[in-house]
């Protein structure tokens, strides 16, 4: 059996070598710097590749923010790139200290510009992403969706501003007409599901017809047509009314009929000559000059 007091020893050698890794890499990384500082750009693309993995975890930190992984990745690739650019060795702190609110910062501000299709307030979108980071913990935390309480809890703000965060979050995104409704890719899109036939138009533009075909006729026989179709009266009602016979109100409404039918007969051919004369292709006259 192996000595159980070697233990020990074996621990702090290996906690020596794990000191002198990171004593290693950190001499390794102001080598780099100092090769970057004196325009070395295969200096500045290895402290770029050393430090990807720390963009890319702090990234995963807003994996369950909406936001696609990949355009976080992108976004937090880039703020490691200003980091790398903009840090200055000679001030005295670690590059993660340096590079790490940077990341986050661009991260936020990716969220904040780039992610909302209904932009509220620079305060409650900050709101917003603590909701979603305590969501998703405290769903880990219990296997259950966290109550409001539990999020005012955790986030030290009051149920009310825990609401309306909520209510802001659908503002995030937006959906597209173009996506297939609920029940998979061969349902019918949302836009031909929303779109309705609106007859609005037709009914309008038949109101603007009639009036100049009423416009034709005598006043009586308009009022007559009025009694009749808009306020449903039969003829013998109409003739009560009017003081006339049942007989005379039918002369009276066949006539104007017959009139409103010529008028609009008259205004249709009037219709066909100015469009057949608009489609007719038209030839363009030259004139020969002849010199002696």
């Amino acid at each position: 059996m192996s000595d159980l007091t070697a233990r020990p020893a074996l621990s702090a050698t290996v906690g020596q070598r794990n000191n002198h890794a990171g004593t290693g890499r950190s001499r390794g990384d102001e080598l780099l710097f100092a090769r970057r500082t004196r325009g070395d750009p295969r200096a500045r693309e290895a402290l770029i590749e050393r430090f990807l993995p720390l963009s890319r975890s702090l990234a995963r930190r807003y994996e369950h923010s909406g936001e696609p992984l990949e355009d976080l990745v992108q976004v937090a690739s880039l703020a490691l790139v200003k980091a790398v650019d903009r840090y200055e060795p000679s001030r005295g702190c670690a590059f993660s200290s340096f590079a790490v609110p940077t990341i986050v910062g661009e991260l936020k501000r990716h969220f904040r510009d780039r992610s909302w299709t209904v932009r509220p307030p620079r305060d409650l979108q900050e709101l917003t992403l603590k909701v979603e980071r305590a969501t998703s913990d405290l769903w880990q935390q219990h296997d259950r969706a966290p109550t409001i309480a539990e999020l005012a809890a955790v986030i030290g703000r009051d149920e009310e501003q825990i609401l309306e965060a909520l209510h802001a979050r659908a503002g995030r995104s937006a959906l597209s007409l173009h996506a297939p409704a609920a029940g998979g890719d061969e349902q019918p899109a949302l836009e031909d599901r929303l779109g309705t036939v609106d007859t609005g138009f037709e009914r309008a533009e038949s109101r603007a017809v009639l009036r100049g075909l009423l416009a034709g006729i005598s006043p009586r026989a308009r009022h007559v047509l009025r009694l009749r179709f808009e306020d449903d009266m039969t003829q013998a009602e109409i003739g009560t009314r009017l003081g006339v016979s049942q007989m005379q109100i039918s002369r009276i409404l066949r006539g104007a009929l017959e009139q409103l039918r010529h008028v609009a007969q008259q205004h249709q051919r009037v219709s066909d000559r100015r469009a057949r004369s608009d489609t007719r292709p038209r030839t363009r006259r030259t004139d020969n000059h002849v010199t002696g």
